[in-house]
């Protein structure tokens, strides 16, 4: 556990330059670059620094390091951050209230804590299936991430679990490197956009399994089987798989922004290509973000933009 409860105090009516909320790769990124602009940043995280990427076991598309556990990369990324000045509170965000240009940030304690720019990182949460077992195998076969993980099965017979767009998307993504994919889905019919349907029924490699769900997933160390039930007729069966690729949705981390904010149908922030958000002074990056590749590298860059960018705006 890399908490540092040293960290912790009470903040009420602090003042500072900057709070960053959430602390995954997006969010430490933008810590640095604030602090290396002459900021005092805050970063706000309500479990452990580094976020999703602890989940990894092997991250190997960072650019310079072949490959390298999440946990790890967590650390060293919080450890940088620390070295520049940042400060770490670890804390649940309630509201953010929004007086003339200052931001209110307020903890779930009931603390205040005022900035003049607030950097929302507070990322999203994939959707489980609530398949038996399903967060046991996380990273061991189970991924909700086609270009984070397709790698690791090449040549390799993957489950994909879905009917939208992103499941079907990633499907074809995937069906370039595994040697078979099969798509489950609950209903009879795919949900996803005709474009994207007429592409997947056109590879060879992608199979069906209609009107199903996955109730159980099995293995030893790793995935190795999947148990799925026909919704029509209540048959079981048992099938062979070396992992499985769940797309079932996303949910933003965007409740405690109540209406602050201007969001997309499906609760992601919407900003400009500098990361603001539709109120000046709140920028938006990573995961959080509307965008289309959610990766640890896009975060990184997300972050360092809306720094940059909030140094040169609001504090030159």
């Amino acid at each position: 556990m890399f908490f540092d409860i040293s960290g912790i105090s009470k903040r009420s009516n602090q003042q500072y330059d900057i709070i960053i909320i959430g602390g995954g790769p997006a969010g430490i990124s933008a810590a640095i670059y604030a602090a290396q602009g002459g900021l005092k940043p805050l970063l706000i995280e309500k479990t452990i620094e580094g976020g999703q990427m602890n989940l990894t076991q092997s991250i190997e598309n960072y650019p310079g390091i072949v490959s390298i556990d999440g946990s790890i990369l967590s650390k060293d990324m919080a450890a940088h951050a620390r070295a520049f000045g940042t400060e770490f509170e670890f804390s649940q965000v309630k509201e953010i209230l929004l007086e003339g240009d200052t931001k209110t940030v307020i903890l779930e304690s009931k603390e205040k804590i005022t900035a003049k720019v607030i950097i929302v990182a507070s990322g999203a949460t994939p959707r489980f299936l609530g398949a038996k077992n399903e967060q046991n195998y996380i990273s061991k076969g189970v991924s909700y991430c086609a270009s984070c993980d397709g790698h690791f099965f090449k040549h390799k017979k993957i489950a994909v679990v879905g009917g939208g767009n992103t499941a079907v998307q990633e499907s074809i993504f995937l069906s370039k490197i595994a040697h078979e994919v099969v798509l489950i889905h609950r209903r009879d019919k795919l949900r996803a956009d005709k474009i994207y349907q007429d592409r997947i029924f056109k590879i060879s490699n992608i199979r069906y399994i209609w009107d199903s769900q996955v109730v159980e997933i099995n293995g030893s160390t790793n995935v190795e089987s999947l148990t799925i039930k026909n919704l029509k007729d209540q048959s079981i069966i048992l099938e062979k798989f070396d992992g499985v690729f769940i797309f079932v949705g996303a949910t933003p981390s965007t409740t405690f922004l109540k209406e602050t904010v201007k969001l997309d149908q499906e609760g992601y922030i919407i900003t400009d290509e500098n990361m603001e958000s539709s109120v000046s002074g709140i920028y938006a990056v990573g995961d959080v973000r509307h965008k289309e590749l959610r990766q640890i590298v896009t975060a990184v860059a997300d972050g360092a933009i809306a720094a940059a960018d909030a140094v040169r705006k609001y504090f030159a």
